[in-house]
């Protein structure tokens, strides 16, 4: 049986929320293998059902959006702001974080292409050994920057990485300016970076088993990662 809630224009949403519990799961255990073993499952869980219920509630079926497809980035959305709100962070880690994206920006002025690890840690003053492990230290901050995009974009931003068609049905609320940043700079990324990050949030795959597909280490595999983040987080304000 479902449960009767009201959304914004006061209409009755019939929707079994039991049914949609499985969209809370999928989101937060995707959430979970990039988090800190300190962010508790059942804590995304929890955090993930209140979401699920302030959904029902905002639906509006005369949109033309199916329930999954209007759910799942709001679902993600607030799980996102409790990791938000923990600021788990260290300050240092935060500093690290700016500095790596500024050398970047600054970099690819002076050099006119993307610098490679060696140009980066240079710059910075690091070997490249400790600049790869400020990449991991920082690795676990990047679901936030990259999910920022993906909200400023809106429910079909895995078209970008592919293609730069404009069928986003919120397209109207995105600035043409941020979104065509953003696809050029995807575009510009390295190739190895760019198939970290399709693989990573178009196929879902794991870091180990991007690892495996590429053949490469996990490690690699979430340097990568970050400094692809960086790349794009460099060129727009997030």
């Amino acid at each position: 049986m479902s449960d009767s809630l009201y959304n914004s224009q006061g209409i009755v949403n019939q929707i079994d929320w039991q049914q949609y519990i499985y969209l809370v799961r999928n989101e937060a255990l995707k959430l979970a293998v990039r988090l800190p073993t300190t962010i508790e499952l059942d804590d995304l869980l929890q955090v993930g059902y209140i979401g699920l219920l302030e959904t029902i509630k905002r639906y509006d079926a005369s949109q033309g959006y199916s329930f999954t497809t209007f759910a799942i980035p709001r679902i993600k959305g607030a799980m996102l702001d409790e990791l938000r709100s923990r600021d788990w962070l260290p300050r240092q880690t935060r500093k690290k974080i700016k500095d790596v994206t500024n050398a970047i920006n600054e970099l690819e002025k002076k050099l006119g292409v993307p610098p490679n690890d060696h140009q980066i840690a240079a710059h910075l003053q690091l070997s490249v050994t400790e600049y790869h492990k400020v990449l991991l230290d920082s690795n676990y901050s990047q679901i936030f920057s990259y999910d920022e995009i993906q909200k400023k974009l809106g429910d079909n931003f895995d078209t970008v990485i592919e293609s730069d068609t404009d069928n986003n049905p919120f397209s109207s609320i995105i600035s043409d300016e941020i979104y065509n940043i953003i696809i050029q700079q995807i575009n510009k990324l390295p190739e190895k970076e760019k198939m970290v990050l399709a693989l990573y949030y178009q196929e879902e795959l794991n870091l180990k088993e991007i690892g495996n597909v590429m053949n490469i280490s996990e490690s690699r595999v979430s340097q990568l990662h970050s400094q692809a983040i960086k790349r794009i987080q460099s060129k727009i304000n997030l």
